[in-house]
């Protein structure tokens, strides 16, 4: 089975049931050799600045509390394993039928990062594919890679303007 087939479910636990329900299914998908079916589980945290008795302490915490994300391909076995592990109540979907996550939703919670190659670097030329300035040519000025955006001087009305585009907006000028 391709390595394509395989999606992101969310599987909903008992509150506190998170970490054990992933060791569980780590442990099961370990002794049954199935790391080709079951293959990542995560759960998704996050750092933050708590302030106690003016302290401040960085902890970790639950970004969705209660659930446990899933990339497998969905079989019977697999649904099985997750299912019945203790602790967990279900899968996200309508009734007994789980829907995967769109990759627009697994970008978003941070479950995979796109590793992003770009044709230009700052310095270069670039000409607008579409938008509001779709043909205006520019400099690069920034690159900000989180936000997969540019920043940009264009020439416009024989002024130089800072704008902001998204990556696909804009091509190389060769």
């Amino acid at each position: 089975m391709a390595a394509k087939e395989a999606k992101w479910y969310v599987a909903h636990t008992y509150s506190g049931y998170e970490n054990k329900v992933m060791a569980d299914i780590m442990k099961t998908v370990e002794n049954r050799n199935m790391s080709d079916i079951i293959q990542d589980i995560k759960i998704p945290m996050e750092e933050v600045v708590e302030i106690k008795d003016n302290q401040k302490k960085v902890v970790e915490r639950k970004i969705f509390p209660s659930y446990v994300m899933i990339k497998m391909i969905m079989t019977d076995e697999s649904w099985y394993i997750v299912r019945n592990c203790r602790g967990v109540t279900g899968f996200v979907g309508p009734g007994s039928k789980p829907v995967p996550l769109t990759e627009e939703e697994v970008i978003n919670m941070g479950l995979e990062h796109q590793v992003i190659k770009l044709d230009f670097n700052t310095g270069d030329n670039i000409r607008v594919k579409y938008g509001a300035l779709e043909g205006f040519v520019g400099v690069i000025t920034d690159i900000d890679m989180e936000k997969k955006k540019i920043k940009a001087k264009v020439s416009m009305f024989g002024r130089d303007t800072d704008v902001e585009l998204e990556f696909n907006q804009v091509e190389a000028l060769v």
